[in-house]
């Protein structure tokens, strides 16, 4: 059955602006644009630069000093700390622009039920599992970049639909599912573009693009979810960073 699908509408729900500004500056500290030590610009130009109220800004920054990423100094300014933390909402995300960083959003493009036995065996459950298949059409800075297809077992949600849906799965699956993510496994490739993947990224039928398959483990040690991700060489990259 198809629980709900729509062809590119952004219908996921969206992240508070200042989160997303948090989260964008997070990326952008992670890719190097801001070095550990170095001073942000001031919080007037910065949220000019970014489009956003200073009162946003300030917001976004709070929680990142919160988070141990930023300093901030009293008649001085705002300093990077670190460049890494693990309370980031994408820190499990792994593209990024070619330039670095990246701002990613998500519109849910369909929410179908079906029983898969190649992708039950992926999650080590009985081959006639009722399955979601959720696929997405991903953005990064609103350049669409990535297409994915997450796959999770029925039971966390019988009635799932992408109105419910969080454009950061791992947040609704924190927020509304019995577990949340802890660790990842990817299994990075490239492969012929397939024709719904192909359309959405302005590519031909067969062209070859990056390719990453993902099992994800959660703080009860099973594997909840398994997906797949194409996305455009020319545009994103996989990165991976260790402290």
């Amino acid at each position: 059955m198809t629980n709900i699908s729509r062809a590119h509408k952004n219908n996921a729900k969206r992240l508070p602006l200042y989160i997303q500004i948090s989260e964008l500056l997070h990326r952008e500290i992670a890719a190097g644009h801001y070095p550990v030590g170095e001073r942000l610009p001031v919080e007037a130009d910065l949220a000019a630069q970014l489009g956003v109220a200073v009162g946003t800004l300030r917001k976004a920054l709070a929680k990142l000093e919160e988070d141990g990423m930023l300093e901030r100094r009293q008649g001085s300014g705002t300093y990077v700390k670190s460049t890494l933390n693990d309370k980031a909402i994408y820190q499990l995300f792994r593209l990024e622009l070619i330039e670095g960083g990246g701002m990613p959003n998500a519109d849910i493009l369909s929410v179908d039920g079906r029983t898969e036995a190649t992708v039950a065996d992926q999650l080590a459950l009985p081959p006639e599992t009722p399955l979601w298949r959720i696929r997405r059409l991903r953005f990064l800075n609103k350049t669409p970049g990535a297409c994915e297809e997450m796959w999770i077992n029925q039971a966390h949600d019988p009635n799932l639909n992408a109105e419910v849906l969080h454009e950061s799965l791992y947040k609704h699956y924190r927020d509304h599912f019995d577990f949340w993510i802890t660790h990842i496994e990817d299994r990075i490739s490239c492969t012929k573009a397939p024709d719904w993947v192909a359309k959405l990224l302005n590519k031909e039928a067969g062209d070859m693009v990056g390719y990453v398959e993902r099992l994800s483990w959660s703080n009860k040690e099973r594997i909840e979810e398994f997906s797949r991700t194409w996305f455009d060489p020319d545009i994103v990259r996989y990165i991976s960073r260790l402290s």
